[in-house]
């Protein structure tokens, strides 16, 4: 038991890893692999663009809330810093939400630019799109560029 006022530490990177691959471990992505293999490559993409710990947590954890992999609840509780369940709920998208206030959402949470960044760079992969039917494929090609272009980040996605 911790003395009143105190916060246990932060969970550790490795720990927050588990903790996605264990939330995420039921489903697959839209081509039929393991979810987590998603969230890795976001992380991975967030550290590679220079992303610090708090915004690579936040990669691992960027869709338990919107998938109903953790709760909302388990969010607020969890031995996370506010930074990293700041950006988790940016990336949050919430039901009926208009892209232009989600990319505002995103814009106005310190640190949520970058995961999205390399969310939508796994997202758009080539080779993640190319195994999906060709009117999935389109629209989700035009998706990913609206919301590059309403986050500022141009038209071509860096892995």
């Amino acid at each position: 038991m911790t003395p009143a006022g105190h916060r246990p530490e932060p969970l550790s990177l490795p720990e927050v890893e588990a903790l996605a691959r264990e939330a995420h471990a039921d489903q697959e992505d839209k081509a039929g692999r393991p979810y987590a293999e998603h969230l890795q490559a976001v992380a991975e993409g967030v550290r590679r663009r220079g992303g610090d710990d708090e915004q690579i947590a936040a990669a691992w954890l960027h869709d338990a809330v919107e998938d109903d992999a953790l709760s909302e609840r388990w969010l607020t509780e969890a031995p996370l810093t506010r930074r990293t369940k700041d950006i988790v709920l940016a990336l949050t998208k919430r039901a009926g939400e208009p892209p232009e206030a989600y990319a505002r959402r995103i814009l106005a949470t310190p640190g949520a630019r970058l995961v999205k960044e390399a969310d939508l760079a796994h997202n758009a992969d080539p080779a993640r799109l190319a195994v999906l039917d060709a009117t999935t494929r389109a629209r989700l090609t035009a998706k990913y560029a609206t919301m590059r272009a309403l986050l500022g980040l141009g038209e071509t996605p860096v892995p």
